[in-house]
C-alpha cells in the first residue's frame, strides 16, 4: 500500500473539490494501493472557539461582500464540474474547526475518519450546519457510528487540542501554506484540489511499479 496523507480544513471548499476529483478516481479504480489518512490544517488558526458572524469574517478576509463573490462565484464554478453544489452564499457564521479537527481525529481511531470528512463537509456546504457547534458534531459522530454519549464526553474536555494545535503548527513549519496539500507516500507533496485524471496517472503509475517490483 501507499500511503496518502491529505491535509484538509473541512471549511475550505477547495478541499471538498479536491475530494471529490479524488473520490472520482478511487471509484474508477477500486483496485487502487492508497491508504488514506486526514490531517488537520485550520485555515483560520486564531478564530475564536465560538466562530463570528460570516458577514464580519467576509469583510475581514475579502474587505467585503462583493470582493467575496468574485471569488466564491469561481469557487462555485469549480464545484459545480465535479457534481457540487454549493450554498456559498448561504452560510451564516464560519466555525472555529478545532472541534470538527478533533472529530476526525477520533473517527480515525475507529476507522471512520473518510466518513467523518465527508459528512463534515456536507453538513457545512450543503446543509449550512455550524459545524463548530458541539451538537452538530454529535449528530454527525452519532451519524457514522461513533458512541455519542463518549464523544460528548470527549467534547467536554480538552482532550487531543493541544495535539491538534501542534499538528496544524508543525504543518506550517514544513512548509504548508494552504489545503488542500496531498503528500503521497510520505515524499511527494501535491499542493491544490487536482484533477481526477491526474489522481487516474498516479494511480495507474503506482501499479505498474508494483507489477515490476520483484
Amino acid at each position: 500500500m501507499t500511503k496518502l496523507d491529505i491535509l484538509s480544513d473541512p471549511i475550505c471548499p477547495w478541499c471538498y473539490i479536491g475530494k471529490r476529483n479524488l473520490d472520482r478516481a478511487l471509484e474508477a479504480r477500486p483496485n487502487h494501493r492508497f491508504e488514506i489518512e486526514w490531517h488537520p490544517f485550520q485555515l483560520n488558526p486564531d478564530m475564536p472557539r465560538e466562530g463570528m458572524d460570516r458577514q464580519a469574517y467576509l469583510d475581514a478576509k475579502f474587505g467585503g461582500r462583493d470582493n467575496a463573490k468574485q471569488v466564491y462565484d469561481r469557487i462555485a464554478e469549480a464545484a459545480r464540474a465535479t457534481g457540487l453544489d454549493l450554498d456559498l452564499g448561504g452560510i451564516a457564521r464560519t466555525p472555529s474547526t478545532l472541534d470538527a479537527h478533533r472529530l476526525i481525529h477520533w473517527a480515525g481511531l475507529e476507522g471512520r475518519q473518510t466518513a467523518a470528512v465527508s459528512r463534515l463537509f456536507k453538513a457545512y456546504f450543503e446543509d449550512l450546519q455550524d459545524i463548530g457547534d458541539q451538537g452538530v458534531l454529535l449528530d454527525i459522530a452519532q451519524g457514522i457510528g461513533l458512541d455519542r454519549a463518549m464523544t460528548e464526553r470527549l467534547f467536554e474536555t480538552d482532550a487531543d487540542l493541544d495535539d491538534i494545535r501542534a499538528r496544524d503548527a508543525h504543518a506550517r513549519e514544513r512548509g504548508v501554506t494552504g489545503v488542500p496539500t496531498f503528500i503521497i507516500a510520505q515524499q511527494h507533496a501535491v499542493p491544490g484540489a487536482q484533477p481526477t485524471e491526474l489522481w487516474l496517472n498516479v494511480i495507474d503509475e503506482l501499479a505498474a511499479q508494483a507489477d515490476q517490483s520483484p
